[in-house]
């Protein structure tokens, strides 16, 4: 099987179509998997969950596809809070009940069968939380161990959530973040992604119209401080 998996797309259509004519037309894929937080920061979350009902066979939902969803807090980082939280009030009135409806209706987890009986756990976060449970890639081995373990002796575990773009064994576990497709926070602007075809892992950087984005975060009736910082974030991939 060869799967192109995709995660904190952030509203950012302008990476996903980069990924889509980059990545997706020069290869077949079997699937792509999608792991949450399709929405919020970005200035297209209409478009990119179009995109991913369009091109996706399995998404799982993200925190931020639950606030919108739900109406609850996505409880992001300090830092980025209020930007998530004034995107969010801005298009929750402008997305159709639809897909307000869809983003609450995402599952929490999904459970994928690969060959000779083994199985790929998707989540957003982690297994022991998979909305909420912020554990960088670089964590220790217990603390990766703990997070795992509701996922039992799955071959795979996929996650997104930290925006770390790695693929790391714990045990007898793959453990596989594909990085951010819409909001990179780790210096480099670039849509992040992956692609496992058996068992090789192939991370790649997508470079795209940065310049696009930025401008349909600016051209939003948001304070001019929240725009000046979104567009600083798409065009450096960080906010330092």
């Amino acid at each position: 099987m060869k799967v192109l998996i995709l995660s904190d797309i952030h509203g950012n259509i302008d990476a996903l179509e980069a990924i889509e004519a980059q990545v997706l037309q020069e290869n077949r894929f079997d699937q792509t998997w999608v792991l949450g937080d399709l929405v919020d920061y970005g200035a297209a979350p209409a478009e990119a969950i179009a995109w991913v009902r369009a091109h996706a066979a399995v998404v799982v939902r993200g925190n931020h596809d639950h606030a919108m969803g739900t109406g609850e807090d996505c409880r992001s980082a300090a830092l980025y809070h209020d930007l998530s939280v004034a995107t969010r009030e801005y298009f929750r009135p402008r997305l159709s009940p639809e897909d307000i409806a869809y983003l609450a209706g995402l599952p929490l987890q999904a459970k994928v069968s690969l060959a000779q009986g083994r199985e790929a756990v998707l989540v957003h976060a982690t297994p022991q939380d998979p909305l909420f449970h912020y554990v960088p890639g670089n964590a220790p081995v217990p603390a990766w161990r703990a997070a795992l373990a509701p996922a039992g002796a799955a071959a795979w575990v996929c996650v997104g959530h930290t925006h770390d773009q790695f693929t790391r064994e714990i045990d007898r576990t793959t453990l596989l973040n594909p990085g951010s497709v819409g909001l990179p926070k780790d210096g480099d602007p670039r849509a992040a992604c992956a692609i496992v075809e058996e068992e090789r892992v192939t991370l790649r950087r997508v470079a795209y119209d940065v310049a696009r984005a930025a401008s349909r975060i600016d051209a939003l009736s948001l304070p001019a401080d929240h725009r000046a910082r979104l567009v600083h974030l798409i065009e450096r991939g960080s906010l330092a």
